[in-house]
């Protein structure tokens, strides 16, 4: 039994781990479809949540839901689209370093949420960590809170604070998404991903403006590769993780995603990182490899094994 949790955990790692480099190649993409955001995202979502049908359906992985189970997916689904209408409504209040640093503390609200709901007081152990990793996403972002908040939203600061606002809302959302897809255990993760992106591109469409759209091959292309890829097959593999992993594996990982779209920024766009941002790459590095070793802090008393009777 042991052993099975252990191979599940390692997969869940590495799938976790994968889900979270493709979504920060995501913004390099999006800027070579040439399209407005809304419109990518509408997508994204028609294209990830129909290439996952298409699979469940090849699969023969469709199944039942009970009356709690389809309560959690409309809840988890519910939670997922309004976070992206709120992180959209966010980079336009206020910036999109402002908003991205902010949405950053979404790994301490699923932190939370986990130990309230599972009352695991072993979770709080992390938290050094992912103060850590999040110090080493505002230094790596470069961003001047004064300066950016001053010049954001044409100098309107009390814009730029609710777009802050909306972001943190955001973050908020995105961790009980996470929480509500940890309840839906035996559920395959394409069945789970498929309806919440379906519905989000009905939710979407409306919103959506087509008018301008380009035709170009390098469009399509770029657009097919976030929808089946980086929509599809990433959501597929965190879905996944997130049944297999503790809470703060889920949360220390995460910041993989800004790490990984720091890297993109340097290599196709040119962007030169100052000595601060390169530390912060390293302390969030540093942070990741601290939470998958278990290292501690300090010294804790044994915890008993429940399985075994002895200590750990």
């Amino acid at each position: 039994m042991n052993s099975n949790l252990g191979q599940s955990g390692s997969s869940g790692k590495w799938q976790m781990l994968v889900a979270m480099i493709l979504s920060g190649t995501i913004g390099l993409f999006v800027m070579a479809s040439g399209q407005p955001a809304m419109t990518v995202v509408l997508l994204r979502c028609l294209i990830g949540g129909l290439s996952l049908l298409a699979l469940l359906y090849w699969q023969g992985g469709w199944q039942n839901l009970n009356v709690e189970q389809v309560t959690w997916l409309m809840l988890g689904a519910a939670a997922l689209i309004i976070n992206w209408l709120c992180l959209f409504s966010a980079y336009r209040l206020s910036s999109i370093s402002i908003a991205t640093v902010v949405y950053h503390v979404q790994p301490f609200f699923l932190l939370i949420l986990l130990a309230m709901t599972q009352r695991d007081g072993q979770i709080w152990r992390k938290l050094p960590f992912l103060l850590l990793a999040f110090a080493g996403v505002l230094l790596s972002s470069g961003l001047d809170i004064r300066h950016d908040f001053l010049r954001s939203a044409d100098g309107h600061v009390t814009q730029a604070l609710a777009g802050a606002g909306l972001a943190l809302l955001a973050a908020l959302l995105y961790a009980f998404a996470t929480l509500a897809t940890r309840k839906l255990q035996g559920i395959a993760p394409a069945q789970i991903a498929s309806v919440q992106l379906l519905l989000g591109a009905v939710v979407l469409a409306p919103m959506a403006d087509l008018s301008g759209w380009n035709w170009h091959w390098q469009s399509w292309g770029s657009l097919l590769l976030l929808g089946l890829v980086h929509t599809g097959l990433m959501y597929k593999l965190m879905y996944d993780a997130f049944q297999k992993l503790p809470a703060a594996s889920i949360a220390t990982l995460s910041f993989i995603y800004p790490l990984v779209a720091l890297l993109v920024d340097v290599l196709f766009f040119a962007t030169v990182l100052s000595g601060w941002q390169l530390l912060g790459m390293a302390m969030i590095l540093l942070a990741v490899l601290a939470n998958q070793r278990d290292w501690h802090l300090v010294s804790t008393r044994p915890a008993l094994n429940v399985e075994t009777g002895g200590e750990t």
